[in-house]
């Protein structure tokens, strides 16, 4: 499931702008496999930083995470036809940047992180009953495990 739609994008920018963004047979439409490989792209990218602390794909999308994947994808579409426009670098950067954030913990997607899951392999613990060997004696006058060695 993508995070935005093209309805997202055309929020953003003229469908002019849009069909000269995607239109490369001169049809006078938006190509609409284009800009579902910009949104594709865009959200591949999301994927990468937010997976470190989420599971991806998200099964709801966040505001945030639209918006991040309509300011990516719009990037995407103008970086194949001509230069990126200063305004949306600078979009392109800060949401960049946010899910940097997310990555490391910094941020996060409007709810509490996941909590780390156990994957069955060995764990430490400090409490004296989880011990499996002993030095000396218990106060119960039992033998350590290690005292006969």
């Amino acid at each position: 499931m993508a995070y935005s739609t093209k309805a997202d994008i055309l929020e953003q920018l003229d469908e002019d702008i849009l069909i000269q963004l995607t239109d490369d047979d001169d049809l006078g439409t938006v190509d609409d496999d284009m800009v579902t490989r910009a949104i594709a792209d865009a959200d591949a990218l999301i994927d990468s930083y937010c997976g470190t602390r989420y599971g991806v794909p998200l099964s709801s999308t966040p505001d945030i995470i639209r918006a991040c994947s309509v300011d990516l994808a719009i990037c995407n579409l103008y970086a194949r036809r001509r230069g990126v426009p200063e305004d949306r670098k600078q979009r392109c950067a800060e949401r960049v940047s946010f899910l940097k954030d997310i990555a490391t913990g910094k941020a996060t997607l409007g709810s509490a992180a996941p909590a780390p899951s156990s994957d069955g392999g060995p764990e430490a613990t400090t409490a004296k009953s989880d011990r499996k060997f002993s030095m000396g004696r218990d106060s119960d006058s039992s033998t350590g495990t290690l005292d006969n060695y």
